[in-house]
């Protein structure tokens, strides 16, 4: 991304650090011993060449503005010093981690949801950071606040097969696709603050309370029906398996009626979610 973000390369703090000492001993010395005044301009000299000693610490920054007008930055570490007229404006350099709130907002179907992120983020570009936007941290929790409603609405909670409406991309199922679409998003919407977007995934999702029991509800009767499909599924296979090897080894000859009866009777006890009691006959068949 374009920038207007300047490197400052200070004096050597050290050495002025020494310099400034240096001439408050003097400047008291000499006004001690021979009561001029202009040493007393001496010391408060010092006192003012001492306010362009900065400290910039390991992944910390200074932006210097001069009467107003940008100057640069200064991403080194160590002591350093610079016009003392310089107004030193503080930026960390560290990577910071947003957990949002919790946002109620309506997904692709309607269907009202609760949703967050977690937002990893660092300050790229200190100039866009500092004048771009009036307050860089506040931006960031708007910008990321905007950019979850919207990613919201672009897709559904979960897949309704059953309806027609099977989508591709779901917010519980497609995490990785719809962490990299949220990733994007926010960088973009962050790019002016000069903010880079370390990571942004989901943090919460769920139903909203009011229609939190009937999509569980839901939910339980698509999975019991799915199970029930297979249970059917698998009885079928064995009672058909069943009569082949009945007719082939010819252990029993059974009519229509007498096969119907059989594949009832088989067909209950292989798809019944309770244990079935049998019922032993001692008569001939149709007794």
């Amino acid at each position: 991304m374009d920038s207007n973000e300047k490197t400052s390369s200070p004096s050597n703090g050290y050495l002025m650090l020494f310099f400034i000492f240096l001439l408050f001993v003097v400047s008291i010395a000499g006004f001690i011993m021979l009561r001029s005044p202009w040493f007393i301009l001496l010391i408060f000299l010092s006192f003012f060449m001492a306010a362009g000693l900065i400290l910039v610490n390991p992944n910390e920054s200074r932006v210097l503005l001069l009467f107003g007008k940008y100057k640069g930055t200064v991403k080194q570490n160590g002591l350093f010093w610079v016009n003392p007229l310089f107004v030193k404006k503080k930026i960390s350099l560290r990577a910071r981690n947003f957990d949002s709130e919790r946002v109620k907002v309506n997904d692709k179907m309607g269907n009202p949801i609760m949703i967050s992120t977690i937002l990893v983020w660092r300050v790229q570009d200190t100039y866009k950071a500092a004048f771009e936007v009036n307050n860089f941290e506040n931006f960031v929790v708007v910008q990321t606040d905007a950019a979850v409603r919207k990613l919201a609405s672009l897709y559904p909670y979960d897949n309704f097969a059953d309806e027609g409406l099977d989508e591709d991309i779901t917010l519980r199922s497609s995490l990785n696709e719809v962490s990299e679409a949220l990733e994007k998003e926010v960088q973009e919407r962050l790019e002016i603050a000069g903010i880079e977007v370390l990571e942004a995934r989901i943090g919460y999702l769920a139903y909203a309370n009011e229609i939190a029991n009937a999509m569980l509800k839901r939910q339980q009767a698509t999975a019991i029906v799915a199970a029930r499909h297979k249970i059917v599924e698998g009885a079928v296979s064995m009672v058909e398996m069943a009569l082949n090897d009945l007719s082939k080894k010819n252990i029993v000859n059974l009519d229509d009626e007498r096969r119907a009866a059989m594949v009832s009777n088989l067909m209950v006890v292989l798809c019944s979610d309770k244990d079935v009691t049998p019922i032993v006959n001692s008569g001939t068949l149709n007794h």
